[in-house]
C-alpha cells in the first residue's frame, strides 16, 4: 500500500453506490453490515495514524469487504445453525468473490491498492486464516485493520444464529484473540478509541458514500 497522498477517481463514489446497490437489493443485512465496517475501518486507519488518502483506502476495502457474499445462497448466510463443512467451505470463499467483483475497477491505481485489503480480511496474524494463510505483517494493514472491526461488528448486531452481545463481552473476545487473530496494536488502539466514535460527526466524504440513502 502507498504510504504517499493519492488520487481518489472523480467516478470512485459512482460506482461503490452502484456495486452497494447490487448488494442492497440482494442481501440488505451484509449491505448494512459493511457500510458500518467502512466507516469503522477509516476510523481505526485514523486512530492508528495512517493518512487522509490511507484512511479512504480502509474505508472503501471496508465497504467491499463481504461485497462476494452476493455470490453465496442466502440460506447458508442467513442459516440458522452451524454451517456444515460444505456450507463452510462456500461461505469462506467469499474474501476471493468480493476481490473477484472489485477488479474490474482495479484499471486505478486506487482500486488496486484497496483489494489485498478486500482479499485477506480473513487472515490471522498467527496464519491460520483464508484464503492464503499468511501471517503477521505478510497480511496487508488494510486487511488487518478490517478484521478488528468486521469482528466487533459481527458479534454486536444480532444475527439470524445469535443475539448481538454488549460492548463489553466483544472487547473481552478482541482482547482473548489479541496477537492470535487479531494484530494486538491495532485491538489495542481500537478498544481506546471506539467508546468516542458515536460521539464523532461523519466527515462529509464518508456521509455522501455510506448515509446517503441508495434508492
Amino acid at each position: 500500500m502507498s504510504s504517499t497522498w493519492g488520487d481518489i477517481p472523480a467516478w470512485a463514489y459512482e460506482s461503490a453506490q452502484a456495486l452497494m446497490q447490487a448488494l442492497k437489493v440482494v442481501d440488505p443485512v451484509t449491505y448494512a453490515h459493511c457500510c458500518r465496517v467502512g466507516e469503522m475501518s477509516r476510523k481505526l486507519a485514523r486512530d492508528a495514524g495512517l493518512n487522509e488518502y490511507e484512511q479512504k483506502l480502509a474505508e472503501f476495502a471496508g465497504l467491499f469487504h463481504d461485497i462476494g457474499k452476493m455470490g453465496v445462497s442466502q440460506s447458508i448466510i442467513a442459516k440458522p445453525g452451524k454451517l456444515d463443512d460444505n456450507e463452510l467451505a462456500i461461505m469462506k470463499s467469499h474474501p476471493v468473490l468480493s476481490e473477484e467483483i472489485v477488479q474490474p475497477l482495479a484499471r486505478h491505481k486506487f482500486f488496486k491498492e484497496i483489494l489485498p485489503g478486500i482479499r485477506g480480511h480473513h487472515e490471522r496474524v498467527d496464519g491460520t486464516g483464508y484464503p492464503d494463510k499468511i501471517l503477521g505483517d505478510e497480511i496487508p494493514v488494510l486487511a488487518r485493520i478490517i478484521l478488528v472491526v468486521d469482528t466487533y461488528d459481527a458479534m454486536s448486531q444480532t444475527r439470524a444464529y445469535r443475539k448481538g452481545l454488549p460492548n463489553e463481552v466483544v472487547y473481552e473476545e478482541l482482547k482473548r484473540c489479541s496477537g492470535t487473530q487479531f494484530d494486538s496494536q491495532l485491538v489495542k488502539i481500537f478498544l481506546q478509541a471506539h467508546p468516542d466514535w458515536q460521539n464523532q460527526d461523519v466527515d462529509q466524504d464518508t456521509h455522501h458514500l455510506l448515509i446517503k440513502k441508495i434508492a
